[in-house]
């Protein structure tokens, strides 16, 4: 009985120490990963876009955090459509930097305002998911003239 006993003892423990190896190497894998790729450009998604008579475009675009993988930013940027292709004439930061969480603004609903029109100055109004249980933020409004955003 004792035997049997120490022979499972021993199995356990092999099987402890293996899966311990498993999540060390896979510590260090993802620790070299991520230095391998801590000089790549932030990952980014566009999460809304809207064009105004033709001639202006306003993007929101979700910015990685590259301190913090569940921070993000939330880049607005405005275009103007020159010669057939769009030019970029203004950006701005919506909130703070690396203000917001990664999963919630990629993820399904994470627009919940985000409204304009194709008048001279153009009206422009954000809300965003903080959190599936925070729900949205806080409207943000712009205006924005000539190609260029103004907080409103």
């Amino acid at each position: 009985m004792n035997l049997a006993r120490n022979r499972t003892h021993r199995r356990t423990t092999r099987l402890g120490v293996a899966a311990g190896l498993v999540a060390l190497s896979a510590t260090v894998l993802g620790a070299a990963g991520a230095s391998a790729t801590g000089s790549a450009a932030p990952q980014s998604r566009q999460i809304a876009s809207s064009v105004l008579g033709g001639d202006h475009k306003i993007t929101l675009t979700a910015l990685r955090s590259a301190e913090d993988e569940y921070a993000a930013s939330v880049r607005l940027q405005v275009y103007e459509r020159t010669g057939g292709a769009w030019k970029e004439t203004d950006r701005v930061t919506v909130g703070d930097v690396d203000g917001w969480f990664w999963y919630p603004l990629t993820g399904s609903g994470a627009v919940c305002a985000f409204s304009t029109a194709s008048t001279e100055p153009a009206p422009l109004t954000v809300s965003l998911l903080l959190t599936p249980s925070l729900g949205c933020s806080d409207p943000a409004h712009y205006l924005v003239k000539e190609g260029r955003v103004f907080a409103a």
